[in-house]
């Protein structure tokens, strides 16, 4: 089997794409995959670290505000359909696979134009402007969230949801067991911290500000990642506070760890009893996935504002807590994360009501929907 897989621009869009050729790969070991981005996207770093070859076609987002950049966006929205025919009759895929990000609007579209067989998977909660576009012309979009079929009605696709791809270990890591192999007490209560791989200065900010005024029980072990972006001022605050660089990239003071970048994000997150990130839905899936207890805190900077809409599906669903920026403070933060610490039984109940957000099998019905496509 010939597959040819796009995704760009954040790890949201492409580990997913990762994730579902590592499937292909794994069920059919001749198969030929090769992938499409653009090459200002993440896609450029991740794509050949996994060995797939990579193409490129030049396109672009469309800004909210009419802009001149809009105009050459309109222009490489044309163009790029041409780009990625050229692309597709080189390789001759006998299925092409989307998973977000502008760069699928042209391969799906250009795929879909000659009859090659379509699917795109869309993990936010609120499907994004290029799935929209998108499902006029493929032949099948793969949902992550329940709630998403109602904003694709007028779709020409067939739909069927199957979750979010992630990394088989989050499904298997034991508590008891990650605690054990990192050195952490069975019993003691943990927290987990993190606004993605670059930061967020708001999560930071308020962060910083509860371990600095010790708004947390001092029993509390709270490990928190600033990101690249912010771990020199977390160094310019904290060592003068008594904080000691154990090594380049973290921080301690007796049960407070601050770190630049998490490694070990799926067994850190095994730890923890509590989360702290933001809603991309990526992380919604991997806290799915856990069990964990989560306040999110979505970042109102992105399109659609789709983080607070993925947050919005478990806390009405008393899955999780939502707290957005605009009402975010460090005694809110801390108020909520400690009545969730304080509360066993409403940290296990938390958790069975979570964990019906993931699919353990997700790759496995994609791949179905792959097989049902190419016979």
């Amino acid at each position: 089997m010939r597959v040819l897989v796009s995704g760009g621009g954040t790890g949201g869009h492409i580990n997913p794409a990762l994730a579902i050729a590592g499937k292909i790969k794994k069920e059919d070991s001749t198969s030929v995959i090769e992938y499409v981005g653009t090459e200002k996207g993440l896609e450029t770093k991740l794509v050949p670290k996994e060995g797939y070859t990579i193409h490129y076609v030049k396109v672009e987002g469309i800004k909210r505000k009419i802009t001149l950049e809009n105009i050459k966006a309109a222009f490489h929205a044309i163009t790029s359909v041409g780009q990625a025919k050229k692309i597709i009759k080189k390789f001759r895929p006998d299925i092409v696979i989307g998973t977000g990000g502008y760069v699928c609007w042209p391969v799906l579209k250009a795929a879909a134009s000659m009859k090659i067989p379509t699917i795109v998977h869309e993990s936010n909660a609120y499907p994004g402007v290029t799935t929209k576009m998108l499902s006029k012309y493929v032949d099948k979009i793969l949902l992550n969230f329940e709630e998403s079929k109602k904003l694709l009605e007028n779709s020409k696709a067939e739909i069927s949801v199957v979750g979010n791809p992630v990394k088989s270990e989050m499904f298997e890591l034991e508590k008891d067991e990650c605690r054990r192999t990192l050195g952490f007490e069975k019993d003691e209560k943990i927290l987990l911290s993190y606004g993605g791989s670059l930061g967020a200065k708001v999560v930071n900010a308020t962060v910083f500000e509860m371990i600095e005024k010790e708004m947390l029980d001092k029993s509390v072990r709270h490990i928190h990642a600033t990101g690249n972006g912010y771990w020199d001022a977390a160094c310019e605050k904290f060592v003068p506070q008594g904080f000691r660089l154990s090594d380049e990239n973290t921080l301690e003071k007796e049960k407070t760890t601050i770190k630049r970048y998490i490694y070990n994000m799926p067994q850190l997150m095994a730890c923890a009893d509590a989360v702290i990130c933001r809603a991309g839905a990526m992380t919604v899936s991997e806290i799915a996935a856990m069990g964990k207890s989560a306040v999110f805190i979505p970042s109102p900077n992105v399109t659609d504002n789709h983080q607070y809409k993925n947050a919005k599906v478990l806390k009405n669903a008393d899955a999780a807590e939502l707290i957005e920026e605009k009402d975010l403070s460090a005694k809110l933060l801390s108020d909520t994360v400690s009545k969730i610490l304080s509360d066993e039984k409403s940290m296990r109940e938390r958790a069975e009501k979570v964990r019906k957000f993931a699919q353990p099998d997700c790759l496995d019905l994609i791949y179905s929907e792959i097989k049902k496509l190419t016979k």
